[in-house]
């Protein structure tokens, strides 16, 4: 399972940096040291340290040759490779690497990196040799970064400077338990390099007059995948989760989401099970039903063929209610042409995950 779960990554990321990465122009070199979030009581045994780490990024530039350059204000795009040690001898050291992009504001001084990929680490769970680690329950799992820097490009000839703050994600969404994750919030410097000159960009001032209109979009889709109930060792099954939401583009860049979906997650129903039988002062019929149905609301942000989505949700039906009525997911799509997309997501309530999603899906 973890090579179906890690085959499924490399092939979404592979759709990221297969877009023009053949001449990476710039290089960023970043250093970083902080603290973990205490996001449960349960992880405090983990935090006895400031995590330090190291993310190098290979990026390029783009100059306005494709439309979506300068609606984002010429933003880069490339691949990072991300090392991170925790500072504690449960947690060990992690590993990513993924794709990127570099948005840039106030006159491209202000850079804001957000990454995604795949991580493993040195130290996993083990119930005899690190038992401890009630974090990291597979050695493979999904990594999400933040960036937000003052950059300076070219002080001395194409080397510069920067710094600012970094947040980084660690979890296997609970393709696995125990999976508390890991986020740190830490302060960065760094150093960036081009390996050419800075090339003009092409302006398209015809384009940005254009007014972008669609109608109502209709989208059906099947999220899926594997996850494991918080009891350890009690194997992993499989989930779907079907939705259908109506969704209104407001601009070339974004768009508003509505919809419902029904989620029909097998742990549940052998979770159902162990907990009306060892813990019978909760009165538990072993035979609630599992399954879930939500609505929701989203935002979605189109780049080019890729988008980042995001949704919150509440359960309107949930006869087992384990977990919060809210429930919120982040993620990213590809899209094959207008109407057939995939993607990954997170869905999660709070900072606990429940599932890494991989999606298929149709807009009309």
């Amino acid at each position: 399972m973890k090579v179906y779960f890690s085959g499924i990554l490399l092939l979404f990321f592979g759709f990221v940096s297969a877009q023009e990465l053949n001449n990476s122009n710039a290089v960023d070199v970043n250093y970083f040291t902080g603290n973990v979030m205490l996001h449960s009581p349960g992880i405090s045994h983990l935090i006895t340290g400031h995590p330090e780490g190291v993310m190098v990024s290979f990026s390029r530039k783009t100059n306005g040759e494709k439309e979506w350059h300068s609606v984002y204000n010429y933003p880069d795009y490339g691949i990072y490779f991300l090392g991170q040690d925790f500072k504690n001898e449960f947690l060990g050291k992690n590993y990513a690497i993924g794709a990127h992009y570099n948005f840039y504001f106030l006159n491209r001084k202000l850079m804001l990196k957000v990454a995604e990929g795949i991580a493993i680490t040195t130290n996993p769970y083990d119930k005899e040799t690190n038992s401890k680690n009630n974090a990291f329950g597979s050695k493979i799992m999904a990594n999400t970064d933040f960036l937000l820097n003052y950059k300076e490009e070219n002080i001395i000839d194409n080397l510069g400077v920067q710094a600012g703050f970094v947040f980084t994600h660690f979890s296997n969404g609970r393709v696995k338990s125990p999976n508390s994750g890991i986020n740190t919030y830490s302060i960065n410097i760094g150093v960036n390099y081009n390996f050419d000159k800075l090339q003009q960009k092409i302006v398209d001032t015809a384009a940005a007059k254009i007014k972008f209109t669609q109608p109502v979009k209709y989208n059906f889709i099947l999220r899926t995948g594997v996850n494991e109930s918080p009891i350890i060792g009690s194997g992993q099954r499989a989930f779907y989760h079907i939705g259908f939401y109506a969704d209104k583009r407001l601009n070339r860049k974004s768009a508003i989401q509505l919809g419902t979906e029904v989620f029909v997650s097998n742990f549940y129903k052998d979770f159902i099970k162990y907990q009306s039988v060892a813990y019978p002062q909760l009165n538990l019929d072993p035979n609630t039903d599992y399954k879930r149905v939500g609505v929701f609301i989203g935002y979605e942000l189109f780049i080019n063929k890729i988008s980042l989505e995001a949704q919150v949700g509440y359960y309107v039906y949930q006869p087992y209610k384990h977990d919060i009525p809210v429930y919120d997911r982040i993620g990213m799509k590809y899209y094959f042409g207008d109407k057939l997309y995939t993607g990954l997501s997170i869905k999660t309530h709070g900072f606990l995950a429940e599932a890494l999603e991989f999606a298929v899906g149709v807009r009309l």
